[in-house]
C-alpha cells in the first residue's frame, strides 16, 4: 500500500503522462496571417511551387496556377492544372475578403447555386509574403491546406529554404508539403522538407 507522499508522487506523475500526452495541435499557437495584403499587388497569376495534396486537386499533374482578378467588390479566381493526359482543367470560384483591415484573410468558394455559396467555402490566409510579392504562402487556420505560391515557375532556393523554415514555426509539419511539378520549374514531386535538405 502507498504511503500518502507516494500516492501524490504517482497522481502528479500520471498527470505530467497525460498532460504531455495531449495532441500538438492544441499546443501549436494560432496560424497567424500577415500584417497587410495590398490586394491590387496580389491580383494577377500565381504558379504552384508546393502544396498540402487537396482531394480536388487529385487530377493536377503538372503546371497548377491560380489566378485572381478583381470582380466587383470580390475577387474572381481562376485555378488552372494540366492533367497526367496533357488536358487543362480549370476550376473558377471567387473570393471576399474576411478581415479588412488587414485584407490577408480571405474566404474562397467554388460553389455556385444562385449566387456565390461561402458557406461552403475555405478560409484563404496569406500567412508569408514576399515584400516584392514575388512569392507568397496560403494557408488555413487548421494548417490542413498550404499552398507556396510564386510569380514564376521557379522559386529561389534561399527563397524556398527560407518559407520552410517560417511554415515549421507556424506549426506545419513541412514534410506533408510536396512541390509542384511546373515547367520552367521543379521536374518532380517530392517532400517539401526533402527539398531543401542539402
Amino acid at each position: 500500500m502507498l504511503d500518502a507522499s507516494a500516492l501524490r508522487l504517482r497522481l502528479s506523475q500520471l498527470g505530467c503522462g497525460l498532460f504531455l500526452s495531449l495532441p500538438l495541435a492544441l499546443w501549436a499557437q494560432p496560424l497567424a496571417a500577415v500584417d497587410n495584403v495590398d490586394l491590387d499587388r496580389y491580383l494577377g497569376t500565381w504558379h504552384e511551387i508546393a502544396s498540402i495534396p487537396q482531394f480536388f486537386q487529385r487530377d493536377c499533374a503538372r503546371d497548377a496556377s491560380a489566378e485572381y482578378r478583381r470582380d466587383g467588390e470580390r475577387i474572381g479566381v481562376t485555378n488552372r492544372c494540366t492533367t497526367a493526359d496533357g488536358k487543362i482543367k480549370i476550376a473558377k470560384g471567387q473570393a471576399r475578403v474576411a478581415d479588412k483591415t488587414s485584407q490577408a484573410k480571405l474566404e474562397v468558394t467554388f460553389v455556385k447555386l444562385f449566387g456565390w455559396l461561402y458557406l461552403l467555402g475555405g478560409d484563404y490566409w496569406v500567412i508569408d509574403l514576399a515584400e516584392d510579392y514575388r512569392y507568397a504562402v496560403v494557408g488555413h487556420p487548421d494548417r490542413t491546406y498550404a499552398w507556396i505560391l510564386a510569380r514564376a515557375p521557379l522559386l529561389a532556393a534561399p527563397d524556398l529554404i527560407a518559407i520552410e523554415a517560417r511554415l515549421r514555426e507556424q506549426g506545419y509539419d513541412t514534410c506533408a508539403l510536396l512541390t509542384s511539378v511546373q515547367t520552367g520549374g521543379l521536374p518532380l514531386r517530392q517532400k517539401l522538407c526533402d527539398t531543401v535538405t542539402p
